[in-house]
């Protein structure tokens, strides 16, 4: 009997240990990516990778090589075999792209607003942490006089940087949308909090709220937020916490977090977590007793970031993109908002194109989708001024 109860405290204090583990990785920015794909043979032309979900998906990526020191680009499937996947290589962007090293497919495939070839200025958001960086891409010199003062602010995903959106900028700059690509807090180019550790969405709106401030004093009338994944969250937090959310005619959500309760049970699966212990993560890290734990300085309020169950209280058009593959954020979440407010969601539903790749697995269609979306996206509540702006610069008959 001894021997039992010995063998049942043991257990559960590792699965308590594993809850601990699983709850902090949740909350603390990683220091390093996992890098699963064997470079197998490379030339001057192609490289060939170990077969994977991400190395046999059609499409434009960068690669990730020798623990983040190395990115090259790479493009179309050339062969695919037991021997691996050759795929074209388009560019060596810094390091040395040699046989036996690790990597990584990665959805960034710009790294520098230069890569896209438009001006760009580097200006600095002020956050209550401090100066966060950002990228502004003015709209097209041919933008339409109706569309001046449109801008879109672009939010990156978890445990990645700015970068990762910039292959919305063409998109929005040909329908004559200023871009603003922010950082935010704990994301290695902004400030970072006192306790180092993401919100998920929950802290992290007040730097778009920041942002948004930025945008207005620079000219903007009318604001699109662009989000992408925990981007996602983060922006439906802004939209429905900020005193500026007046300004947001609509938003662009890509592969989002719509309720994280939904994604880290997901995780957990994947990760064959008990149901029970995925629970207890969810516990850890939005209760107060947990902070000491997980190293919070406050917990999250789960609750708060569940857009299903606050499906009502949004107001403003959104472009939801996702695809049932996805991997990592299940797209299930997108679907129930979608089909809870069928009067404002269109659902962008991608059948093959994993997490935040969409852009990456089919570039035409996505980018045609954005753009007939915004074509038809209603103005803010700042239309009446527009419109008296555009009569006052009429000639007169």
């Amino acid at each position: 009997m001894l021997g039992v109860l010995g063998f049942v405290a043991l257990a559960t204090a590792a699965a308590a240990t594993l809850t601990v583990r699983v709850a902090r990785q949740v909350v603390t920015p990683p220091k390093n990516r996992e890098e699963d794909i064997r470079v197998l043979d490379v030339t001057a032309t192609t490289v060939t990778l170990t077969a994977t979900q991400d190395t046999l998906l059609p499409g434009r990526y960068g690669l990730w090589f020798d623990y983040g020191t190395g990115h090259a680009r790479v493009g179309a499937i050339v062969d695919s075999g037991a021997e691996g996947v050759t795929r074209e290589l388009l560019s060596v962007d810094f390091g040395r792209l040699l046989p036996g090293a690790r990597a990584r497919i990665g959805a960034w495939f710009y790294l520098e607003p230069g890569d896209l070839g438009y001006p760009f200025e580097h200006v600095v958001v002020e956050t209550d942490l401090g100066p966060a960086p950002a990228w502004l891409i003015p709209a097209g010199d041919d933008g339409a006089l109706e569309r001046a003062g449109r801008w879109v602010i672009q939010v990156h995903g978890r445990a990645v940087r700015r970068s990762e959106t910039l292959r919305a900028v063409p998109v929005f700059r040909e329908a004559g949308y200023t871009s603003l690509l922010v950082s935010y807090r704990n994301d290695e180019d902004a400030p970072s909090s006192d306790d180092n550790r993401y919100a998920l969405g929950d802290a992290e709106w007040h730097d778009v709220d920041a942002a948004i401030r930025f945008a207005l004093g620079r000219g903007a009338t009318s604001i699109v937020l662009m989000g992408w994944s925990m981007g996602g969250a983060i922006v439906l937090q802004t939209v429905t916490r900020s005193v500026h959310a007046g300004v947001v005619s609509g938003m662009v959500l890509d592969s989002p977090v719509i309720d994280w309760a939904s994604v880290l049970g997901f995780q957990g699966a994947r990760m064959r977590l008990p149901d029970i212990a995925s629970k207890a993560v969810l516990a850890v890290i939005g209760n107060a007793w947990g902070k000491r734990l997980t190293g919070q300085a406050e917990s999250i309020d789960l609750a708060r970031l569940d857009f299903v169950a606050r499906a009502d209280e949004l107001s403003r058009p959104i472009l939801l993109m996702h695809s049932d593959d996805d991997g990592y954020v299940p797209s299930l979440s997108s679907r129930a908002l979608a089909e809870a407010r069928p009067d404002i969601v269109t659902f962008d539903a991608f059948s093959v194109a994993r997490h935040t790749k969409l852009w990456n697995y089919d570039s035409a269609r996505w980018t045609v989708d954005i753009a007939s979306w915004l074509a038809v996206l209603p103005g803010s509540w700042d239309d009446d001024v527009t419109l008296r702006r555009r009569a006052s610069r009429a000639p007169a008959v």
